[in-house]
């Protein structure tokens, strides 16, 4: 009688082959398109592991398009997407999002508690309830981010800086190994932005991957070691040092941008002649 063939007698099924794994994020050819036309055209992107990094690009750059096709929210025409050398649905709970605020319907009845637990449910799968423990970690999450005294709050109590804060916490608790964050200094004050920027930092310091779709080039240099310089097509990509240059940033933005006389220690600032592209 031939054996039976039971879950433990069948060999692993063998691992995928890696495609770049070296690379917290490994773009190839990727186009996107609403309406035929083309958002994105043909990106090639490599960007490592443990580092800040920015995207910035004028508007219509396709900066936004580009975090959602990474993270497949919208569909590319072709190309493809890696992290960590894998298809992001196969490594799906290593990764943080937070998206524009204004994509977000803050309406919706929800405390800032209730927010910040949802980042849990990769972990916990959607019928599993949190418990003490989980409650702890986002309470944990909120008090990284100074909220912690606005956890029965309803969301939409809170000012715009408060809700991103919030949302970076729900991030902070997913324990990802990369995150992407869609403009999340975008209308905060300058308080909550030097906060954000140094929870960020913290993260990056930790070994983790932070990815920032920016959009003030005259903070670009103390904030990021990293750098996306995007308009459909990437203009450039590399270390700040290398890529944060006039030659760069007008080839994306043409004649908005102006070279600014360096301040101390600076060695060269850039900003946009008629204020700093979105």
């Amino acid at each position: 009688m031939p054996a039976t063939d039971t879950p433990e007698s069948r060999d692993p099924p063998p691992p995928r082959d890696l495609h770049e794994p070296g690379l917290a994020l490994h773009v190839e050819d990727l186009t996107v398109s609403y309406q035929r036309q083309p958002a994105l055209w043909d990106i090639d992107l490599d960007i490592p592991p443990g580092v800040m990094a920015a995207i910035v690009g004028p508007n219509g750059a396709g900066k936004s398009t580009l975090v959602k096709a990474v993270l497949g929210l919208v569909a590319p025409v072709a190309g493809h997407v890696r992290l960590f050398g894998r298809r992001y649905r196969e490594i799906r709970r290593r990764v943080g999002y937070v998206p524009q605020r204004s994509s977000v319907d803050w309406d919706f009845p929800t405390t800032v508690l209730d927010v910040v637990m949802m980042g849990l449910y990769g972990r916990l799968g959607w019928f599993r309830r949190p418990g003490a423990r989980e409650r702890a970690e986002a309470r944990a999450a909120l008090e990284q981010v100074a909220m912690q005294d606005y956890a029965g709050r309803q969301i939409s109590q809170l000012s715009g800086g408060q809700q991103q804060r919030v949302f970076i916490a729900r991030a902070l608790v997913q324990r990802a190994d990369i995150y992407f964050l869609d403009e999340p200094m975008a209308g905060v004050d300058a308080t909550t932005e030097r906060a954000i920027v140094e929870i960020l930092k913290g993260l990056r310091d930790s070994g983790k991957t932070v990815i920032v779709v920016h959009h003030d080039l005259q903070t670009v240099r103390r904030y990021f070691d990293w750098l996306v310089i995007l308009n459909q097509r990437v203009v450039a990509q590399g270390p700040v040092g290398d890529v944060y240059t006039a030659e760069n940033l007008r080839a994306a933005y043409g004649g908005q941008v102006a070279l600014l006389e360096a301040g101390p220690g600076e060695g060269g600032a850039m900003d946009a002649a008629e204020g700093s592209p979105p």
